[in-house]
Parts: structure tokens; sequence; C-alpha cells
């Protein structure tokens, strides 16, 4: 494979094998990523800022090291990018919004500095909704579908959906508090992985809402983003919400197209069709399809109900942004936008009961999911029930938070890990995703199963014409 026949739109793992080969170097293949950024990234706005010389130099080190034969692992001398809410040593962390554009970290947040050891090239910063909620701050330009424009890219994580989608990085990460992860994902059609809530240490990373906030890879398929999670995932002491559970080998556990047989997926046929457009339905019983000929073994569940889920979600993210941004939104209200404000503000205006209510309805949906679970390893499941959303209806998505809110939000009140991954592609031009969502600490099964229904289909291959 060559410089110039499509590369970028290689898997991880790909570009991985022809570093560690020696058929590519790491300063050439960031050379080639930069140049693509720089042609196709203008009309897209899926980097805040890009960090040539940082990347150039990374790169160069990398390919010494590889050369020397200290290869570190499948990260090692491949390009990647970070969503701008992760603090990082000398640069910028701009958290998508005007209140924070000055801020320059002495040190980097773990996961960054995890990655940097595992030999990645980060480019640059990729950009996000405001403060990681609701809409991109009016100053910015906003992060564009390379699928179709006029579509919404998901958010909060847009650039890390759109440059992974576009080829503009061979991974990114993203962060989920409320579908920021699974939103883009679907949108873009690839493939991302929401863990475990405290998998992931969120040492040096903006919050949106503590308690709910997680964080995770968006790549072109499961085993790289396998791979990349395999470099950051575990324990922080500098994070004392992390997990202690040992992190299993994630890439080595998979299994090929055998992954899927006596996995054991739920299935709630109101749930997946309950207000759910027909062209998503579709595309999930197809998957379902799939999975059946895998010889995954499909068991029929009721999903417990989410309203009070999804309230709990909007309540307690309202309350812990507005918990974060206090100091700075009193002492300068114009820097930020209008959707990060109203939350700020109805954050300051919850009733102490109504607070309260719902920390407790969060307690009993994780009690009532962790029974549904007893008797499956997944949930499949919508990631919003509509085929794509054009930028011209987003007031509208954005007034009704149930609707869009409604298979991504109760997931992070439970603090479930979930995949979400491409299953098709609507008559718009969009692609289509679907979730798996299992029980606490099942990301090796979830990815394992993805991958298995990987091998079995191509739209994780598919690739947006730019």
């Amino acid at each position: 494979m060559s410089l110039d026949e499509n590369l970028h739109y290689a898997s991880l793992l790909e570009i991985s094998t022809l570093i560690a080969s020696g058929e590519l170097s790491p300063l050439a293949i960031t050379q080639y990523m930069l140049e693509r950024i720089a042609k196709v990234d203008p009309a897209l706005h899926s980097y805040l800022s890009v960090t040539a010389e940082n990347a150039l130099i990374e790169a160069e080190a990398a390919g010494k090291e590889i050369e020397s034969g200290r290869y570190r692992g499948p990260l090692h001398g491949v390009p990647i990018a970070i969503k701008d809410l992760f603090h990082t040593k000398g640069v910028a962390s701009t958290f998508g919004t005007l209140a924070y554009k000055d801020f320059v970290s002495d040190e980097d947040a773990t996961i960054v500095r995890r990655l940097r050891a595992s030999g990645a090239i980060i480019l640059g910063r990729l950009h996000l909704h405001e403060g990681a909620f609701g809409e991109h701050h009016p100053a910015l330009a906003r992060c564009l579908n390379p699928w179709n424009k006029d579509y919404w890219p998901g958010g909060s994580s847009s650039g890390s959906g759109a440059a992974t989608a576009a080829g503009l990085c061979f991974g990114s990460l993203g962060t989920d508090t409320g579908g920021s992860i699974r939103f883009p994902s679907a949108a873009n059609g690839v493939t991302g992985l929401k863990p475990t809530w405290g998998r992931t240490s969120r040492y040096g990373v903006f919050p949106l809402a503590g308690s709910l906030d997680t964080i995770g890879p968006m790549t072109r398929d499961a085993a790289d983003a396998a791979a990349m999670f395999s470099a950051f995932a575990g324990p922080d002491p500098l994070d004392p919400t992390s997990l202690s559970a040992a992190v299993p080998d994630y890439l080595g556990a998979l299994d090929g197209i055998l992954g899927a047989r006596g996995f054991r997926i739920g299935v709630d046929e109101t749930y997946l069709q309950a207000g759910v457009d027909s062209e998503t339905t579709q595309a999930i019983g197809n998957a379902i399809e799939v999975f059946r000929q895998l010889d995954a073994i499909l068991v029929p569940v009721k999903v417990p109900d989410r309203l009070d889920a999804t309230s709990a979600q909007i309540t307690i993210t309202d309350v812990e942004t507005a918990q974060f941004h206090k100091s700075v939104y009193e002492a300068d209200k114009s820097r930020f936008g209008p959707q990060l404000a109203a939350a700020i503000e109805r954050g300051f205006g919850y009733d102490p009961m109504a607070v309260s209510k719902a920390y407790i309805d969060r307690d009993r949906f994780k009690g009532e999911l962790s029974r549904m679970f007893a008797g499956i390893d997944a949930l499949i499941s919508p990631v919003y029930p509509v085929t794509g959303i054009p930028y011209g209806r987003m007031d509208e998505f954005l007034s009704d938070l149930h609707r869009l809110l409604g298979y991504t939000s109760p997931f992070n009140v439970s603090g479930s890990p979930s995949i979400t991954m491409p299953c098709g592609m609507a008559s718009i031009g969009v692609p289509l995703g679907l979730q798996l969502i299992g029980p606490h600490l099942s990301e090796a099964s979830l990815l394992k199963a993805a991958h298995a229904y990987q091998q079995a289909t191509d739209w994780h291959t598919r690739r947006p014409n730019l």
C-alpha cells in the first residue's frame, strides 16, 4: 500500500502493521495525514487546532525508537487525535468555548500520557459541542458530517466522529455523558466504545457531569477500538473514582467471526420499534439476523422504563455542569454560548427535592437494568430514533431531549458500557448505527461480538467520498 492509495482510510491496525514491518515510517504517515488535514478539513471543521510541529517531532522520535528495536506496540507511530477537552502540557485546551480558550495545563491528562507512552502520535485537538453540551459555540464554525454536510455529525464528540470517518486520523478520543461517543459514531459510520463508568481515568479532563462522564476510543472498527482502549483503560491513582478491576487484553480476546458464538443478545421488539423510524428498525433487524447466523443466542427481554432515567440524566447533567462552571460563568457570562449557558442557569435553579429524586431514580434504574442483564450478555439497541438529523432541525431535537437521549442517556445513568457500530446506510446517504449495551465491565465481550459482526458485514468499511 503506497502513500497515494487512500492510505488515510486504512484501519489503525493496518497502519500499525506497515509501521512495525518497516514498510512505512511514522514520519511519512504523519506528514501525509497533516497534508490531508490541510486539504480536507477546511470544509469540515473537525479540528479546532492541529499541532503539526509537535506531531512531527513525536513521529521522528517514534521512527528512531522502532528502528532501534524499541517497538512499544500497535499504537507506536500511528497518528491519532483527541477531543479538545483533554489537558495537554503546553497546549491550549479550549473545551470548545471562549470561556477557556486561554487555558494551558502544565501536565497531560492521564489518558493522554498513556497514549503517548504507547507511542501514538497526536495530530491535534478535535471540535466538540461547547463544554461537551448541546451545540457548538456560535463563535466557532460548526463541524460538518463528511457523508452529508447538511446533517448533524453527532455530538458532543463531533470532531472525533467526523475526523475518524473522513480519514483525518486513524483513531480518536471521545467522551460520553449522555450519548457523546455513540451519537457521532452512528452519524459518521465509525465504531465507538463507551466504557463502564470509572473504567477510564478522568484526571486532567474538563468535565461536563463528573458522575456520568466516561472516555472511550472512536475508530474505524472494533479491532482498532480494542487496540486503542488497551492503551489507556484501567485504574489511576490520580483519579479516585477509577475502577481497580484488572484490565484484560482486549485485542487478544478477539476471536474473528467466531466471537459471537453463544453470545446472548437481548431483543425487546417494542423498544426497537416504538418511535423509531423504519430504516433504522430494518437495519437493526438485519443485524439481528446476522448475529443469528453467527450462532449468537437471541433472548426476548423487556427493557425497564427509561423515562425517569432520562430525566435523571438531564437533571444531574445540568446541576453538575453548573457546579463546575459556576465561578467562570459568574465572572463573565458573555463568553458562554446559549445552549451551555441555559444548562448552567437551569442547574442553578433546581429544587433540591428534584435533584435528590434524580439520584434516587438513577439507582433504581441501575438495579432494574442489572436484573435484565442477568440473563443476557448485551442488549441490542438503536442510538437515536431517526436516520439522520438535519442541521436545520437541530433546535427541534434539542427542545425534546427525552426523544433525542432516550436510547443513550439511561445507560450513562446506569454506568453501562456499550459499543456503537455501523449497520446500514440510510436513503439520504448517511450511515445507520446500532448499539450493543452490556453489564458493567463487559467491554471485552462487547468488542469480541462487534468484531465478529464486522467480519460478516462490510458496513464499517464504507467511506465518505472526500
